[in-house]
Formats: structure tokens, sequence, C-alpha cells
């Protein structure tokens, strides 16, 4: 059994921290940089029966000191995923690939040879990725149907998971095409949200099962995608983490698409700490996705957390977008927690009257681009989407030394079944075949969109730099999970306006109802490329305020 001192060692190198007890230090310094690395990385020591339900630092300390391997946690999580597939419907497929993933990474920590924190850690993936060895099966019957063979390739966010030793455990169950935001599958039925022990209640969507996995302890971080909420919306509904970070940090590649000049990935988790793992290990830019930012990542960036990082922050909290009068009152008194557990946590909170709002934010779109005698700017126009289903099938058919008249084809093929959902793309195949070809990256509707965006995002960025602003504040929605079967409360949300601007936001449970249901998420919202303050300042409240829940087994 490794001493605590090595443990430590071991954890400082594997989590690139420059800090490590030295044998020059003495041991009051070891035991106060322990304290700070247990802090900065959220080890919950009650975790240690069962390591799924913890941290990933947590869970490395356990293999470093030899409490358990990365094979017996990652059987642990299938055993669990098993019995979630039957009880919440969560699972879409799991990878036979898994165990031996783990094996291979026990066998790099003998080695010493770990590629960093996710190495052997059991992660997931929505159904709407490819993953080598699996089926695509978008959670759509009829596109199970359609596409019942195995993919040759990764999506590109798998591969960069894969390169750093992480154990892919399968694929979570989404809304159809991640359209919705129910967690409503035609291939694998309702996903049920796991603190509703009636079993009534959505989860959330359309990122419904990677929600409830990491919920469950099933695994310890999983991939969503974000284009009106799909990461947000279930991460309040079920309790956990969801991060929306800024548009273009993460390349898109070999997932199937939706709204090009929208569509955002990133992770869902337990912890900031953890989501920022995994954030940090899918970011940066790749030229297959044109809409991809091309600055460098540099890796250890989006993970550098410290629990006092709201000590002196400034925090804007947009009250309009806090639509207390049709609150409950129990959401509205959450809220106000989650500002007085910022304020004691040393924050300053000042109100924040924005220059683009959830209200206004379209309109000012349109002006921008007339302003500009540019076209009316379409973040839904059928082209570029068109082109995104063609250009994902071409990934497809060249892993499996296809052409691209076999994607054509295969574009053909599942257009009725894709157009079921994504109802602005042409009819007819002929009218599909001419939109497909032309680059999304060249279509005059979404290149306007994206010069508006550049615009009121730099009015927004004006006004918060003019108040020395860190972030904005404001509850994710303002309700929790209603009845799968039920529609939503008529209360308009932020979440399009985040997605409309590109901008970075980081959702935190903020506290449960008196039925244990979650009530109410806290979002931190920057402008773009704030997305390490932004998980800086999540993590901070959340060691502040502790509001996490894990739902009953």
């Amino acid at each position: 059994m490794a001493s605590r001192r090595d443990t430590l060692a071991h954890l400082g190198a594997l989590f690139g921290l420059s800090w490590l007890p030295t044998s020059s230090r003495g041991p009051h310094t070891a035991e106060r940089l322990a304290d700070h690395l247990m802090d900065l990385l959220n080890v919950d020591p009650v975790a240690q029966d069962d390591p799924l339900r913890g941290s990933i630092v947590a869970y490395q300390a356990g293999r470093a000191r030899g409490s358990y391997t990365a094979v017996e946690i990652t059987t642990r999580a299938l055993d669990r995923c098993r019995s979630l597939s039957t009880t919440l419907h969560a699972i879409d497929l799991l990878a036979d690939s898994a165990l031996e993933e783990a094996r291979a990474s026990d066998a790099r920590l003998r080695q010493r040879a770990l590629r960093g924190p996710l190495d052997g850690v059991p992660l997931f993936a929505k159904s709407i990725y490819d993953m080598k060895g699996l089926p695509t099966t978008a959670s759509s019957a009829a596109w199970a149907q359609l596409f019942p063979q195995v993919v040759q390739r990764d999506a590109l966010e798998v591969q960069r998971l894969r390169a750093a030793g992480a154990v892919l455990l399968g694929k979570t169950v989404a809304d159809d095409f991640a359209y919705r935001g129910n967690g409503t599958s035609s291939l694998s039925g309702q996903v049920r949200n796991p603190h509703d022990q009636a079993g009534l209640r959505t989860p959330g969507g359309s990122s419904a099962g990677s929600a409830v996995v990491v919920a469950c302890g099933a695994a310890f971080a999983a991939l969503g995608t974000d284009d009106g909420g799909s990461n947000r919306i279930p991460a309040q509904f079920s309790g956990v983490v969801g991060v929306k970070p800024t548009f273009g940090l993460v390349p898109r590649t070999g997932v199937i698409p939706t709204w090009p000049v929208l569509d955002t990935h990133g992770p869902l988790a337990r912890s900031v700490a953890d989501a920022a793992l995994m954030l940090d290990a899918i970011a940066g830019p790749d030229a297959s996705d044109g809409l991809a930012l091309t600055t460098p990542h540099t890796r250890g960036a989006l993970a550098a957390l410290r629990g006092e990082a709201l000590r002196g922050a400034r925090l804007g909290l947009v009250e309009f977008h806090v639509p207390r009068a049709q609150m409950r009152p129990d959401t509205v008194q959450i809220f106000d927690r989650a500002m007085a557990d910022c304020v004691a946590a040393g924050a300053i909170v000042e109100p924040f009257t924005s220059p683009v709002n959830r209200a206004s934010v379209q309109e000012q779109m349109s002006a921008a681009s007339k302003a500009r005698g540019d076209v009316e700017p379409n973040a839904n126009a059928p082209a570029p989407t068109a082109n995104a289903l063609l250009r994902y099938f071409a990934g497809q058919v060249e892993a499996q030394g296809g052409s691209l008249d076999d994607a054509r084809a295969m574009v053909r093929r599942g257009l009725t079944a894709y157009r079921a959902f994504y109802d602005v793309l042409p009819e007819t195949w002929e009218a599909m075949a001419l939109q497909m070809e032309q680059p999304y990256e060249q279509d005059a509707a979404s290149r306007s969109f994206l010069k508006s965006r550049e615009t009121v995002v730099a009015q927004l960025a004006a006004a918060m730099q003019a108040q020395r602003f860190d972030a904005m504040v404001y509850p994710t929605m303002p309700f929790g999970a209603p009845l799968a079967s039920d529609r939503w409360p008529d209360v308009r949300t932020t979440l399009g306006y985040g997605n409309t601007l590109g901008l970075p936001e980081v959702s935190v449970p903020a506290g449960y109802d008196a039925q244990g249901l979650p009530a109410g998420n806290l979002s931190f919202v920057g402008l773009p490329g704030s997305d390490a303050r932004l998980l800086a300042l999540a993590h901070s409240y959340e060691q502040a305020s502790k509001r996490f829940v894990a739902p009953p087994m």
C-alpha cells in the first residue's frame, strides 16, 4: 500500500501540479499542500467505499494506494449501467472494449506511465457520437434500423478521450437526434429522473442519459451537446453540473449534426472539477470543423481550479433573467440562497442591466445585420445542416474506405428519418442534393449570424467590462423537472440566449425541493473565452455551498 506522501506525489504529477511536497519541505508544509490538493480537486472521503460516487482525483488516489484497480471499478460501473438500462433507460449501448481499456490503464499505472488525470477513468458519450465498434443509433428507432452497422471511427472528442487513457463505457440515451429536451427516445423509451421515485418526471434532455449516468455514479463524466439547453436542462432537472463551453472551443467532428452555428459540445459531471478535466481533454482546434476556434489550447488551463476563486470576484446579477413572479417560492428561495452563498464566499454581487438579454437578443442580431446591409441572420438555415450531415457521413465512409458518393447515398437513405425532426431541410432529394454540397462555412445566412453575434457580444462585453464583472449569474432555468408527459411551464428561459451569443456557461446544483427533487441550478455565464474563469468561480461556489445530493440508489 502506497504511503500518503507517495500518493500525493503521484497525484501531483498526474494532475500537473507544481507545488508537490518534497524532501526539503517540512511535514506541516506537506500537510497544507495535501489539504490544498484535496480541496482543489474535491476529494470526498465518504466515497472511498464507492469510488464511482466520488471525484476523479479521489479515484486516482485510490488506484495509487492500491485500494482497487481500473478493471475492478470499470466492472462495477458496467454492472451499474446494466441496472440503469432496465430501470432508468439511460444506456444506449455498452462498449465491449471497456474492460480491455481498463486493463491497459492498470498496466500503465504499474509502469508509472499514466497519460494524465483521465487515464483509466470510466466515461460515456452521447448516442449521437460515433464510437468505433458500435453503431450510432441517435436514439432513433428508425435510424438504428437504417444504419445497424458498427462504425469504424471515433468522433474527435472520443479520440481525444481515448488518447488521454480514458475508459469509454459506451453511449447514453438522448432524445431522437438530440432534438428535444425531454429525454424521450423512440428507440429506448423515456429516460427517467433518478431523483423521482415514482419514475414520472423528466430528467431533461436532450443529453438525458449522460446526466443520469453521472448522477447515479455509473461514470465520472459524460459527453453531451447543447444547441438550446441540451446540457443545461438535464443538469438542472437531474441535479448535476452541466457545461456549455464557448462556441467553437470543442470541435464537433464525428457527431450527428444539428445546427452548425449553435451546436456546442461539453461535459456533464457530478462536480465542476471533473467536468473541467473532461473539457480540458476535448478542447482545442481541429481543421475538420471549420467553425472551431483556431487558438491553440494549453492542456491544464481549464482544470486549474481554486476554492477561493469567488473571493473578490465581481458577479453581475441579471434580474431580468430571474422571473420571480413566475417562479415557485422555494425556487426563488434557492436562488437567493445561492447568491448569499456567493457573497459569503467573498464575491461582490451587484445588479447588472445587460444591454442584450433573452428578450432582445434576436432583435439585436437582426438589427446588426441590417446595419451592415447584410442578409437576415438565420441559425436554422437548412443548407448548413444539410452540408454538415454529408460531412458526417463522409468521415464515416472514409474510415471504411468508401467514397463521397457512398456518403451521399447514406444521406439519401437517412433523410426521411432525420428530416422528421430537422424539418427545415428540403422535402425532395433533388433539392437536398443541391443544398448539401456547399460548405456550411460559406452559407450567407450563417455568416451573417456569426457577424451579428460578434457585434452583439461586443456590446455585452463593453457593458460587463465597464462594471468590471467577471461573470453574470442567474438561474439556469426558473423551474424544476416537470412530469415527462406534461407540457413545460410557460416561463421564458435564458437557454437560447447563451447559444445565440456563443457564451460559455457552467450550471451548478443549488438546491432541492421538499420532495428531494432538484429545484434549481445556478449558472455562471461569461464572455467567449472566459471558460477557465467560469469553471473556477463555479468550483468555488460548489465548494462553499456543497449543494449536490446524489439520487437514492
